[in-house]
């Protein structure tokens, strides 16, 4: 097939890159739904964890997908709204954490809980408007900043930026994401 044939199924590259892009994020999300899924409502820990380890086993599965959705941005190309919701598939579980931790009275500890500037604050205005109010500023700065942490992870992981720092067996990268997925469900008062 000519790579010119493309174009006979999608308008241009950009709708070729966001059809690309939904389907990575519908799979990423499908993955963390599942494993997610599984566990028990009630272990709020068991479902950050399962999320946490979904997330790495398919960036490790799909590394060119991963590098397509957290990778550099691709030149010229800005993703459209319907990137939105296939996007926000797995910080909507995350969120759901975070709202049956904020239910249960489960509070941020220190040194976290910190309060927030009021420029924090504004700058967590467009996440605040998307979220429930059980959510506290504090919890979703932390929340956001343990999603920045999870992807951070992935993309040394991946782009190979863990060669001579983290040990060359697998099993090694298997113990120190799990000490990460630990001690970030601690940051959040779940772990």
């Amino acid at each position: 097939m000519a790579s010119s044939a493309v174009y006979r199924y999608v308008a241009s590259r950009d709708d070729l890159l966001t059809r690309l892009i939904i389907d990575a994020y519908d799979s990423l999300g499908s993955a963390a739904e599942v494993a997610e899924a599984a566990q028990s409502r009630a272990d709020l820990l068991g479902r950050w964890s399962a999320i946490c380890q979904a997330v790495r086993d398919w960036a490790l599965a799909n590394p060119n997908e991963y590098a397509l959705i957290y990778g550099s941005p691709v030149p010229g190309y800005v993703a459209p709204a319907d990137t939105i919701g296939p996007a926000s598939r797995v910080s909507n579980l995350l969120i759901g954490i975070l709202v049956d931790a904020a239910v249960r009275g489960i509070e941020i500890p220190a040194p976290a809980a910190a309060k927030l500037t009021s420029a924090g604050r504004k700058a967590l205005a467009p996440v605040r408007s998307a979220v429930p109010a059980e959510i506290t500023d504090v919890a979703i700065q932390a929340g956001l900043m343990l999603w920045s942490a999870l992807l951070g992870t992935m993309s040394l992981e991946l782009f190979g930026q863990f060669q001579n720092v983290i040990g060359e067996n697998p099993g090694d990268r298997d113990a120190f994401f799990s000490e990460c997925v630990a001690r970030w469900a601690a940051q959040i008062g779940i772990g």
